[in-house]
């Protein structure tokens, strides 16, 4: 398969990147500057593209079956911290690279596109979503570090997947685990839908490696289409 993956610079984008050439797709990879990408290996395209712009991403969809975006204001992969500062000046940016998406699909319905979001949209007890309630959502910023800024972001991610939920076209959105770092490809994990998946000690984790393992298997066996997954240990 011909699979494009944007923001193939970031942590996740990396690996999702490694994943598909070491499965054999042809894959095309987009940064906002190619021309600074320093990667050539001859199996990997690398082209320009701003996501938030409907008109840049729609010239490079042909010839894709699979569009995937990993987009992050800034890389995370080179500065955390200005990614996070981002997120927060304006986290309407995840909606509005949803909807340039959906827009560039307009003219390319047989694409599939699968978008890597946030875990806070995810249900914590039936009907009951964390980036809904401050004092849950605290509660998960506080553990993983994060200052509770951020909870702007997260709700971001969630209006990006109800951006989506709108949509007939053939979208994917991929929640992570609440916590993901790189770590060990091991490929087994389990897969959920809108309620995280916990390991035995209640904690919602995978590596960045495991989900790109994920998100490959879906680009070759969709069973997601037009829904939300998650995965973890």
């Amino acid at each position: 398969m011909h699979i494009g993956i944007i923001g193939a610079t970031g942590t996740i984008g990396r690996r999702v990147l490694d994943e598909a050439l070491a499965r054999g797709h042809w894959v095309t990879a987009f940064s906002r500057n190619a021309t600074r990408v320093t990667d050539d290996r001859p199996e990997v395209t690398w082209r320009s593209v701003d996501v938030l712009d409907a008109g840049s991403v729609a010239a490079v969809l042909p010839g894709l079956d699979v569009l995937i975006s990993g987009f992050q204001p800034g890389n995370a992969s080179v500065d955390f911290q200005d990614t996070v500062h981002r997120s927060i000046a304006d986290p309407s940016v995840y909606a509005q690279a949803a909807r340039a998406l959906l827009e560039a699909l307009h003219g390319h319905p047989r694409t599939r596109l699968i978008v890597i979001g946030g875990a806070g949209s995810l249900e914590v007890e039936p009907g009951v979503v964390r980036a809904d309630h401050d004092h849950l959502l605290h509660e998960s910023l506080d553990a993983l570090g994060l200052p509770r800024e951020y909870a702007a972001a997260v709700r971001g991610h969630r209006d990006a997947l109800n951006v989506l939920r709108t949509s007939n076209r053939l979208w994917t959105y991929f929640s992570p685990a609440e916590e993901i770092a790189p770590g060990e490809r091991t490929g087994r994990f389990r897969i959920g839908g809108d309620q995280p998946v916990l390991d035995a000690e209640g904690r919602s984790r995978i590596s960045v490696e495991d989900a790109a393992v994920a998100l490959i298997d879906e680009v070759e066996l969709p069973r997601f289409v037009q829904r939300r997954f998650t995965i973890g240990y």
